[in-house]
Parts: structure tokens; C-alpha cells; sequence
């Protein structure tokens, strides 16, 4: 797939003094990531290759993996959606489907590609279904719809806002979904590439273009990020074989409300000889047997580059990654084997340009930032409007 720029131009600086409180500093990283032992030269080889259109891991590199690579291989997931094969899929019955292990993989793992995660254990034949709302954002035209869904499934429906400023609808039936997606699609909305080892719900500022003290507003970069995920809602499956899941952010406050820490890929706003872009901060991650802070790659890119830089590292961590053990499998791993040298030289070969300047030290983020709570009424960037905040909304109204 073609690498795709946008230009955009050097945001407003906020040089406001944050107000005086006892909440914790910003805390931009931890420590470096483990040393890496020398790496072989034959542990550079892509482990993936493509086929009829697909990336499927290689025959040399299949012994050790996990069953979900082995359900992967056995038929492509991504086939349910580019393939119609969803349509076929929801005309069988749940007993009909539950006779074959292919179809009964299909609504228990493959579907995931999808968005839709079967709750076999305690709803049986019930799903819930994972959305893309980048930064957030969602219409009033938009809810409505997730609305009229999940109100046909009377007390089995309703609808959870996640942690990654996303939602996810409960109670769904396999024969409704061909409609559904239509649907969101209207609405201009998509549940495609949002489970399994697929790119996570793009996160940005909670209060994008509404706080005075933002860096930067980070919705286009969110929408531009989640555009060329999924391409344009059609489907990407240069970016549907990875490993694992991979998080990614963008961060816009001084707060870090978008917690860097944590994703694969982080954007860090921060200027070079005058131009807007990003250092870039990678591996962060938490699981039940392990938590690692991301680290610094050493790397600035402009502002029209977030996303050939994002289809590099996830291109690295496509061929690269390793696929055995799941509670192994995260980008940092790979990381602490290629080390942060290795893992970024690997970067920048798949650049457009081979091609990546080093770490600006013309931060904008402000180290000594007091964290601020934002529920509750403050003043916004527009004039005559304040802010309002509860814990799972946003919205301003003018001042009384």
C-alpha cells in the first residue's frame, strides 16, 4: 500500500501557567528497555509474505507458534469482510455453525477482525462489537444509530464507553451483522480491524480544540491514523497479520490524558528549526505478566510524516515479530531483542525515504506540569463557552 502524506500546518502555542495543585507531575518515560544481545543477520528476515493479496507467515517460521497464528493461516480472517464472507456466515444457525471447527473458529476468533467478540461462555450466541472512534469523537447521528441497535435486543443490548475513547455495543446476533455494517457505514462509522492482532482505537486529547491549554489539536492525526489503518473503511491487510494488538496515541496536552506510556507508538509533539512534528516514544504496554513503559526511539518526525512513520514501525513489527508465546508477543519484546538501535534501524528501512532524523530536544510537553482534573465546568478556548466534563462526556455551552 501507498504511503500517505498530509500537510498541517504549526499549531498555536499556549504558553498559559498551569494553576497550582497537589496532583502528580507529568512523567514522560522510564528507563531505556533491556540491552539487546548481538542479533543474527538470518533474524532480519520478514517472517510474513504476501499472498493473493494477504500477509501470511512464512513455512520456515511456523513451528512454535500459538493456536491463534495456526487459526490465522488456516484461513485468512480478513476474507470475512473484503470476501463477503460474513454474509455467507450469518445465514447458519448457531448449532449449524458449532458442527465444523472452521465456522465455529470463525465466530470465536476470526470475527474478531471484524469487531465482534462472540460471548460464548455467558451469552452464548450473542456478541459485542468493537467500534473505531478515533480521538473519541462521535455525532449526535452517529449515537442515534448505535442506539436503534442495540434497543431491538431489549435488555441484552447496551453499549460501553471504553478506556481507548471508544464504544462497543452489546447483544448483537450474528444474522443482524451484514445489516449493522451497512449501517455504520452510512453513518460513517467502522467496527473493522478493532480486535486480535489489529491496530487499536487511535486515542488523542479528551479535550482536542477546546482546551486553552492544548499543544496541539489532535484529531486530524487520529482521523488520518484511522483512515489509513483501515483504509478507508474497505479494509487494510497489509496491517491485519501483526502479532499482537498495537496501540497507538497521540498526545496533545501537557497532561498526557492520552497516557504515552502505555501505547506501542506514541507521538510526542515537539518542534525542529522552526517546523510542528513529533518525537516518538514506542513499546509501552501492560499485561498480567508484564508492564513496560514505552521509550524514546530517538526519533523526530514532521507533522506530514505520522503516518509513513507508523506504517514503518508496524511494518517491523509485522516481519519481525514473534509469534509463540502470546504473553510475548507485544511490540516491547521485540524491542528488548533487536534493541532500541537495532528495532529503529529496522524503522527506517521501511521509510519512504530510508530516512529518519534523530530525536528534536525542542520538547513542547512541559516536564513540570501540574496534572489537572478536568470533570467538572472550566473556561475553553472559545470565547463566551466553558467546558464541561463528567466522567465519560464532554461538551461545552455558553456561560450564564
Amino acid at each position: 500500500m501507498a504511503s500517505l502524506t498530509a500537510r498541517f500546518l504549526t499549531p498555536p502555542l499556549s504558553h498559559t501557567a498551569p494553576s497550582s495543585s497537589a496532583r502528580p507531575r507529568t512523567r514522560l518515560f522510564a528507563g531505556p528497555p533491556k540491552v539487546a544481545q548481538p542479533v543474527d543477520a538470518g533474524r532480519l528476515e520478514p517472517r510474513v509474505e504476501e499472498r493473493d493479496g494477504y500477509y501470511v507467515l512464512k513455512e520456515k517460521f511456523r513451528q512454535g507458534i500459538n493456536p491463534s497464528e495456526k487459526v490465522k493461516i488456516e484461513r485468512e480472517p480478513m476474507k470475512l469482510f473484503m470476501e463477503n464472507g460474513i454474509e455467507e456466515l450469518a445465514k447458519l444457525s448457531m448449532e449449524e455453525i458449532d458442527k465444523e471447527k472452521s465456522s465455529k473458529d470463525d465466530i470465536d476468533v476470526r470475527l474478531k477482525w471484524l469487531g465482534l467478540f462472540h460471548r460464548r461462555k455467558h451469552h452464548y450466541g450473542r456478541f459485542m462489537m468493537r467500534l473505531k472512534l478515533p480521538n473519541g469523537v462521535t455525532t449526535s447521528a452517529q449515537t442515534r444509530y448505535l442506539a436503534s441497535v442495540i434497543k431491538k435486543y431489549g435488555k441484552d443490548g447496551c453499549a460501553d464507553v471504553t478506556t481507548r475513547q471508544n464504544w462497543q455495543i452489546r447483544g448483537v446476533e450474528l444474522r443482524d451483522v451484514p445489516e449493522i455494517l451497512k449501517g455504520l457505514a452510512e453513518v460513517g462509522l467502522t467496527c473493522l480491524q478493532s480486535g486480535m492482532d489489529n491496530v487499536r482505537n487511535p486515542v488523542g486529547n479528551p479535550l482536542a480544540g477546546i482546551d486553552p491549554d492544548e499543544i496541539v489539536d489532535t484529531r486530524p492525526y487520529t482521523n488520518l491514523l484511522s483512515q489509513f489503518i483501515t483504509s478507508n473503511f474497505r479494509g487494510n491487510p497489509d496491517l491485519t497479520n501483526l502479532p499482537r494488538k498495537w496501540n497507538v496515541c497521540v498526545v496533545g496536552s501537557h497532561d498526557l490524558y492520552e497516557h504515552p506510556h502505555i501505547n506501542d507508538l506514541a507521538y510526542m509533539p515537539a518542534m525542529r528549526d522552526g517546523r510542528f512534528g513529533f518525537n516518538l516514544l514506542v513499546g509501552g504496554f501492560f499485561s498480567p505478566k508484564r508492564c513496560a513503559e514505552a521509550v524514546p526511539l530517538d526519533a523526530w518526525v514532521p507533522a506530514d510524516d505520522v503516518v509513513p512513520l507508523c506504517k514503518a514501525v508496524l511494518e517491523t513489527y509485522r516481519d519481525l515479530g514473534f509469534r509463540g508465546n502470546r504473553q510475548k508477543t507485544r511490540m516491547m519484546w521485540l524491542i528488548d531483542e533487536l534493541g532500541i538501535e537495532g528495532f529503529r534501524s529496522e524503522v527506517v528501512k521501511r521509510m519512504p525515504h530510508q530516512w529518519l532524523e534523530r530525536e528534536s530536544s525542542e520538547d513542547l510537553i512541559k516536564k513540570q506540569w501540574e496534572r489537572r482534573d478536568y470533570f467538572g465546568v472550566h473556561p475553553q478556548k472559545q470565547e463566551g463557552f466553558q467546558l464541561r466534563r463528567s466522567s465519560h462526556s464532554c461538551w461545552s455551552c455558553p456561560r450564564r
